[in-house]
């Protein structure tokens, strides 16, 4: 069996990580390139492969954390309060990004990125360690998905009918706006793209992780483990692809067919990361990925932050207005370094990106590693 850390899984999380700053701190965002957006509904760009990345991700290391702890000694009930534990802080944590920096309680988002990540955690923790079988573990995955598509294809919507999935008009928003109105995407208001049914295939996309953990856990060869990610990974993006003529591929209401077609990507991609770092020891390369994959949650949540305080501080200006520090910053520092407003508007991006190595590099040379 295979206990010890897997080097190339913590460089795919800081890889992932470093894009989701990269597409997320945009200077200007009128000016953005078409792969760095997502798609407007259905299709993908690779800016739709982040976040399922990193949910896959949670799920393959997922698997080797519980292994090192049931080694150890701990029991199920106490890998159980851990997850819980783990789950209610990174909860909180994307609470305090959506209210920051006003905390206005009547208003704030509920839903939110972080909060995926904690529900999606904490259950399929649940489905580890009370399915101990790699066929519970499929029957759960399948279920899922299969589950997902038939309430969005099947459960009538008051007022819309059956099987619509155009935004703000499909099942999934319908349950959003009974829970979670008034709490929801500033953006999309009636909706939200991490609202509470469409949690469903993401908790999914974990568990795809988790069947992957358990593969590179097993005593198969390095070649072998390697051939068949990319040989998986392949298969499920070819399924995905057949499955998006019934059911679209569409990051905003994670669809089952998205859901298969980015875990095949995240296959292919760790199968990459895994083949040249952990079997070819290419390794040098890879550091600044590995010291941002290990303080990853921590990162993300600071460069967030930074990036939510930006857009609400208001500066004067000397003709009276008001401006917000983001754009005072973009406009005197960073536009006038390039004559196109899409290469400086990824110019200001590429800030929080250096900015996120630069702060796990000092937690790196102090070791310090926020577990959450």
């Amino acid at each position: 069996m295979q206990h010890e850390r897997l080097t190339s899984l913590d460089a795919f999380r800081g890889a992932t990580i470093a894009a989701m700053m990269l597409v997320n701190n945009a200077g200007d965002w009128s000016h953005v390139y078409p792969q760095l957006e997502h798609a407007a509904w259905n299709g993908w760009t690779l800016t739709d492969w982040i976040f399922p990345f990193f949910l896959f991700i949670v799920g393959v290391a997922m698997t080797m954390s519980f292994a090192r702890r049931m080694e150890r000694g701990d029991d199920t009930m106490k890998l159980l309060m851990n997850a819980a534990r783990r789950s209610a802080i990174i909860f909180l944590l994307g609470l305090i990004l959506n209210g920051a920096p006003f905390f206005d309680l009547s208003t704030i988002r509920i839903p939110g990125v972080l909060q995926r990540i904690a529900v999606c955690y904490f259950i399929v923790s649940l489905i580890v360690l009370f399915s101990r079988t790699r066929q519970a573990r499929i029957f759960w995955l399948v279920g899922l998905l299969a589950v997902y598509w038939l309430m969005m294809k099947l459960i009538p919507v008051p007022g819309i009918g059956t099987g619509v999935l155009e935004p703000g008009k499909n099942f999934s928003a319908y349950i959003d706006s009974l829970f979670l109105s008034g709490h929801m995407y500033i953006y999309t208001k009636t909706w939200d793209p991490e609202g509470i049914v469409s949690t469903l295939p993401a908790i999914a996309t974990t568990l795809f992780g988790v069947q992957t953990g358990y593969f590179l856990r097993s005593s198969r060869s390095n070649e072998e483990k390697t051939i068949s990610m990319f040989v998986s990974g392949f298969v499920l993006l070819l399924l995905g692809v057949v499955l998006d003529m019934w059911l679209p591929i569409n990051k905003n209401i994670w669809t089952s067919s998205y859901s298969i077609f980015t875990a095949g990507w995240a296959l292919i991609c760790l199968a990459t990361f895994y083949w040249l770092i952990d079997v070819k020891g290419f390794k040098r390369w890879a550091t600044p990925f590995v010291m941002l994959g290990m303080n990853a949650i921590t990162v993300y949540f600071i460069g967030s932050l930074i990036g939510k305080i930006s857009i609400s501080v208001m500066l004067n200006q000397p003709d009276g207005k008001s401006i917000m520090l983001k754009t005072y910053i973009y406009q005197n520092f960073i536009a006038p370094l390039a004559v196109n407003p899409f290469h400086t508007s990824v110019l200001y991006a590429m800030m929080y990106v250096l900015g996120s190595f630069l702060l796990a590099w000092i937690m790196w040379k102090k070791q310090r590693f926020v577990k959450m």
